[in-house]
């Protein structure tokens, strides 16, 4: 990918557009919850939300993902978006509802959005997913056009996407529950890079790491407070 792509922009200038993309949908999404509710009571409004940061990002950053080489449409490609869909509806279907919907304990703090989750929850969430996938890949991308390797990009995103997390905290949300989430994005952070460089269609298996992982935290949420 030639640097040319960058434009006038230099990489620490793409990177602010980054973080400043993330942070004001995050203050968006805190600002309309106490207006029309959070992703399970109005989940097509709070999509539609997420939606326009979609369409922001892709303007924005659309000289990166138009000369960008690691998507493969092919047989393949639909057979593993097929699998995904398939063990989807079998948690909408079978493993969710073994786990109902759980009252708020406000001791505990927290999120209230993993005890009482419906399926419609994951359609807002699968976007909102989608938006960070995007400017995860314009991050990555944005270091391999100047010329990092992977381990250093992936250390930095493990950094920058580990670190978006940290704002949870000013959400109100508990010590642990904040914990959780950084370290898991830190984790993930780091794993990113490698998946969207190196593997073929690596932007699908990145987007149902990300996505499995609300999937499972849900779950988790739930067990623990039955227990």
């Amino acid at each position: 990918m030639p640097k040319s792509l960058l434009g006038e922009r230099p990489l620490f200038t793409v990177l602010a557009e980054i973080v400043a993309i993330w942070i004001v949908s995050d203050i968006g999404y805190y600002i309309l919850v106490p207006l029309i509710g959070d992703y399970s009571t109005h989940p097509f409004k709070m999509a539609a939300y997420y939606l326009f940061w979609v369409v922001i990002t892709l303007i924005n950053f659309w000289a990166f993902y138009r000369h960008w080489g690691t998507i493969k449409v092919n047989v393949s490609t639909f057979g593993i978006i097929a699998l995904a869909c398939a063990c989807i509806a079998l948690y909408f279907s079978y493993i969710l509802p073994l786990f109902p919907a759980l009252p708020w304990v406000g001791a505990l703090r927290p999120p209230s959005e993993l005890l009482y989750a419906s399926p419609w929850y994951f359609l807002p969430k699968s976007i909102e997913i989608g938006l960070q996938q995007l400017l995860i890949v314009a991050m990555v991308l944005a270091f391999k056009v100047q010329g990092f390797s992977v381990h250093t990009t992936a250390r930095w995103s493990a950094v920058l996407f580990g670190g978006m997390h940290v704002l949870l905290a000013l959400s109100g949300s508990s010590f642990i529950y904040v914990a959780v989430f950084t370290s898991a994005a830190t984790i993930a952070g780091f794993i990113f890079p490698y998946l969207i460089v190196r593997v073929r269609n690596g932007l699908v298996y990145s987007y149902l790491l990300h996505w499995g992982f609300y999937a499972v935290i849900i779950i988790a949420a739930r067990v623990l407070l039955i227990s």
